[in-house]
């Protein structure tokens, strides 16, 4: 396998983990496997990335499973739903606009760029498509589908410029540790992703 293809076969498959971890409730029946999966810190030898400090991610993640202070699902829900103010908004144009709302311009630019490229907003809610798991889940399916350079486009244009201090606040606040563990997983990650992009990230003022 070539390496532009090993490298697409990694973020389809930790797009789609990663992007549903952050996107999917621990309860919904999509994820459940997922999350039984990750329960168990073996999970660390299909990764496709590998990392010195996996070993000690997957074991964070499967304290969560087990944390007293709160559930899985209560966390996610104080860190992505509410009803309290989020410690770290999942949606890029709170970061990149100036007003810090939601639908702002760098979502709308999001949105114009899928228009152009031909890709639908599959989700069945009003929700921006710039949330965190959306964009995760979309750069997956690109790598899945093949398209090199729109994951990049992806990357450098509407995820990479905002998603480093979304991680730096979410690790910081996010108060469990499995979700904590999952913050330091993305970082790696995307790190890995970024190593080989065709065009260089896009330098945008952050507002939050």
């Amino acid at each position: 396998m070539s390496e532009t293809k090993q490298r697409l076969a990694a973020i389809a498959l930790t797009g789609r983990v990663l992007g549903a971890l952050y996107y999917q409730e621990p309860q919904s029946r999509d994820v459940a496997g997922l999350y039984a999966s990750l329960a168990q810190p073996d999970w660390v030898e299909q990764w496709p990335l590998q990392h010195t400090e996996l070993a000690a991610i997957a074991q964070r993640m499967k304290e969560g499973f087990s944390y007293a202070p709160e559930t899985l699902s209560e966390a996610w829900q104080r860190l992505f739903i509410g009803p309290y103010e989020l410690p770290a908004s999942p949606w890029g144009s709170v970061y990149l606009d100036k007003e810090q709302v939601l639908f702002g311009d760098s979502m709308l630019e999001l949105r114009r760029w899928m228009r152009k490229n031909d890709i639908a907003n599959e989700q069945q809610s009003n929700e921006p498509e710039d949330h965190i798991g959306l964009l995760l889940m979309l750069a997956a399916w690109l790598a899945q589908e093949g398209l090199q350079q729109k994951v990049d486009e992806l990357l450098a244009w509407h995820l990479l410029p905002w998603s480093g201090r979304f991680l730096e606040l979410f690790i910081a606040s996010a108060a469990h540790p499995f979700y904590q563990a999952l913050g330091e997983l993305t970082q790696l990650t995307l790190a890995d992703w970024s190593k080989d992009l065709s065009l260089p990230v896009a330098q945008k003022e952050l507002y939050c």
